[in-house]
């Protein structure tokens, strides 16, 4: 580790306040001074900033990195994105705790394939699986997981339900003897440095079931948020259903009635509700939430800054099932390019599939707007191309289902669909922006890698949002460092502070942009190859430092794994927030 004088940036600090022309010291990994013409030390290492901004190091609130980084260490692309602490276990998806059984801690990992689309085989096999508690997945994380940025995480419920339940937390509520056991559980992971618990009241699995956390009672929510309240610092994740069966406004009052009184924070991803053909539950979730910061309920809304923009598969993709058309998610489940092609000809299939696609599928969904299909990536170059599933069908004159089995058939099941991006509700998106109470920056990162990179996104609050005046850069820092060390209570983090730790990311405003999607080819297949997922060149930054080490400079990643595994550190935010 090298002690680094950073001189004559534009510091902004990550708490807000103006920026300033100053010097940043870094000696073992802490900030040791800030100030103005800093003299070198004997030996001190001298980065020029002139021109660039001295910032906090980015935090990434919600990603999926939770398998990806046992493989992928250094976290691509994030440290040319000035990332330096990503949380894991959102969603309720987590790696522990596990049962005894194979077979159920396999329904884990499958259930996080699924949702997350993350490949199952390497799942398996690059993780060492040589825990039970989330203890002793914190244990084996820091002693085997080595990786570009700080990791924290939560424990999630579904993994909780399932260590305890078995098979059985599919299908019934918890007896009381479980629910004390899950308690012990989550006792166990806040205890060893988890966030809390995270949970997920949205999701359905490919066999239409609902995930393990939506067939919890009452019951058992009152006496794991019971746990989250014995621990000051912990705090409670969930996902709403804003995009499926529209069940957010209900589980929002759900969670503030569980929740008045108790003192527990809780992060509610998906409680923007950005998209416009939801105006109706955009604006009762909008007013609920008012009226739980009026009741002085420490609930924070959770979004992205970007809308959902996916691309569509037929080997990963769960868009089909998450749309409720479940006749093309069987596409996706046949093993073989020759399977799927033997249904796609099928009149039995095409039949079926039509009625699922006119009767089932979600109104909001993809699959229910044709227009939003776009028809660009085609394995055989057959197209035609450049043009909608809906201006296919109606040039064909034929149904929306027929005219993609069709074009998949002449294109090849290797071919990819892309989605229009939903219109957002912008206003709405920079007011959540700008509010002190709210999660943004949600990415996704490290999931869905052959729909999306959500790594990257970030840099759209330093470009889009500052070019359009909605944001200062005062602001468009704030959001992502120290706003969101304040939400995890991350101590010692997030700001450029005498003592702490020395996160920091160096870049100049007229050199990094929104990057394009590519596709890079390293993921494992469990075969002894890779398959492919989407990334993106770097922003770039000009050096990204985590706990003082160079992750990311000259334009490339270094190779250093400096990231450590952290929780909440609750003295500290006290005497930042004074």
């Amino acid at each position: 580790m090298t002690d680094i004088l950073i001189q004559r940036g534009t510091v902004v600090d990550g708490t807000g306040a103006p920026a300033f022309i100053g010097d940043v010291r870094v000696r073992g990994g802490v900030i040791a001074e800030i100030g103005k013409d800093l003299a070198a030390a004997a030996g001190e290492r001298v980065v020029d900033a002139t021109g660039c901004i001295v910032s906090p190091g980015f935090i990434e609130p919600h990603t999926h990195m939770d398998a990806v980084m046992w493989w992928e260490p250094g976290l691509d692309p994030l440290p040319g994105y000035g990332v330096t602490t990503i949380v894991i276990g959102n969603c309720g998806f987590t790696a522990a705790p596990v049962h005894d059984d194979p077979e159920v801690r396999m329904e884990m990992v499958k259930i996080f394939s699924f949702f997350e689309e993350v490949a199952e085989k390497p799942f398996l096999e690059k993780l060492p699986w040589d825990w039970r508690t989330w203890s002793e997945y914190r244990a084996s994380m820091a002693a085997k997981c080595k990786v570009s940025t700080n990791v924290a995480g939560y424990a999630g419920h579904i993994a909780i339900r399932l260590a305890v339940m078995g098979m059985d937390a599919w299908t019934r509520t918890a007896t009381p003897d479980e629910i004390r056991r899950m308690c012990v559980l989550l006792e166990d992971a806040i205890d060893a440095g988890a966030l809390g618990m995270s949970s997920n009241l949205m999701d359905h699995d490919s066999k239409d079931r609902a995930v393990p956390s939506l067939v919890a009672d009452d019951a058992e929510w009152s006496a794991l948020i019971g746990v989250l309240a014995s621990r000051p610092g912990s705090q409670l994740q969930v996902i709403l259903d804003t995009f499926f069966r529209l069940k957010a406004p209900e589980q929002m009052e759900r969670l503030g009635n569980l929740c008045r009184d108790r003192n527990v924070r809780v992060q509610m991803a998906g409680a923007g509700g950005l998209l416009r053909f939801q105006d109706d539950i955009r604006d009762k979730m909008w007013k609920i939430t008012a009226k739980q910061k009026e009741e002085g309920l420490d609930f924070w809304p959770s979004f992205a800054h970007v809308p959902p923009t996916t691309a569509l598969n037929f080997f990963s993709s769960s868009s089909f099932a998450q749309a409720n058309e479940y006749v093309w998610h069987e596409v996706v489940q046949a093993p073989t390019a020759e399977e799927k092609l033997a249904l796609l000809n099928d009149p039995d299939f095409r039949a079926r599939a039509r009625d699922s696609w006119d009767n089932k599928a979600f109104r909001q969904s993809l699959v229910a707007n044709p227009h939003m299909m776009l028809l660009m990536d085609s394995e055989t170059g057959a197209g035609p191309l450049d043009l909608n599933l809906k201006e296919l069908a109606e040039q064909r004159g034929v149904h929306p289902s027929d005219a993609l089995a069709d074009w998949v058939i002449a294109n090849g099941v290797n071919s990819i669909v892309s989605r229009v991006p939903h219109p957002m509700a912008y206003e709405q998106t920079v007011e959540m922006l700008k509010d002190k109470q709210t999660v943004a920056n949600i990415s996704d990162a490290g999931a869905h890698g052959q729909m999306l990179c959500g790594g990257g996104e970030n840099i759209l609050l330093l470009t889009t949002y500052m070019k359009n005046k909605d944001l200062t850069l005062e602001e468009a820092i704030h959001v992502q460092t120290g706003k969101q060390a304040g939400h995890f209570n991350f101590g010692d983090r997030g700001v450029l502070k005498v003592g702490y730790r020395a996160d920091i990311a160096v870049f100049n405003l007229d050199e990094i942009e929104p990057r394009p999607l590519k596709r890079v080819f390293d993921v494992p297949d469990g075969k002894g190859g890779f398959t492919w997922r989407f990334t993106r060149d770097a922003a770039p930054m000009r050096l990204t430092l985590v706990n003082g080490v160079p992750t990311f400079e000259g334009g490339a990643f270094t190779g250093a794994l400096p990231g450590e595994f952290i929780g909440p550190v609750l003295a500290k935010v006290e005497t930042a927030a004074a």
